[in-house]
């Protein structure tokens, strides 16, 4: 019976040259010299740490990882920018999440969005992925338009497609 996965990936060394060329691009930039400004990735944990001097240094430097990370390729819905926090001294930090996987609660509406199409398809929730089965190869595809119009928070991506 055809299948295939529903999943969220992020390729973590991607995100670690976007984060590189961030620094490297930082010591250039007239308005972070002489700065206490740093960006950390820890692939551990899928975590981005941002430290800099005020709020407004922080909008450029997310921006700055923003347009680093769409050239490699990589979804901003894929990052989650927490709240701007004081730090130590004069400094603030941000922390950015990494998102992998599909999270239970949108897994359960990916699954309820499939059922509410009356397709002749069956969606079971997998660990952090969804797969999705039917007859029809048809049907599957019918699946993944439905998906990628929807507005789901995360980006989706269709692996192992088997017929």
């Amino acid at each position: 019976m055809p299948s295939f996965d529903i999943v969220s990936q992020v390729d973590l060394q991607e995100i670690d040259n976007a984060v590189n060329n961030t620094k490297k691009e930082l010591q250039g930039r007239y308005d972070f010299r002489n700065t206490k400004t740093s960006i950390e990735l820890n692939k551990k944990e899928g975590v981005i740490s941002l430290h800099t001097e005020d709020e407004m240094k922080v909008r450029a430097l997310r921006e700055l990882l923003s347009a680093h990370l769409a050239k490699r390729k990589i979804d901003p819905r894929a990052l989650e920018f927490g709240d701007v926090q004081p730090s130590t001294g004069t400094t603030v930090k941000v922390e950015v999440k990494i998102h992998q996987g599909v999270a239970s609660e949108v897994a359960r509406e990916i699954v309820k969005m499939i059922k509410d199409t009356k397709l002749k398809v069956q969606a079971a929730i997998q660990d952090e992925q969804v797969r999705v089965t039917g007859k029809k190869i048809d049907d599957l595809q019918a699946v993944i338009k439905l998906l990628r119009e929807s507005a789901i928070k995360i980006p989706l991506q269709y692996v192992n497609m088997k017929s």
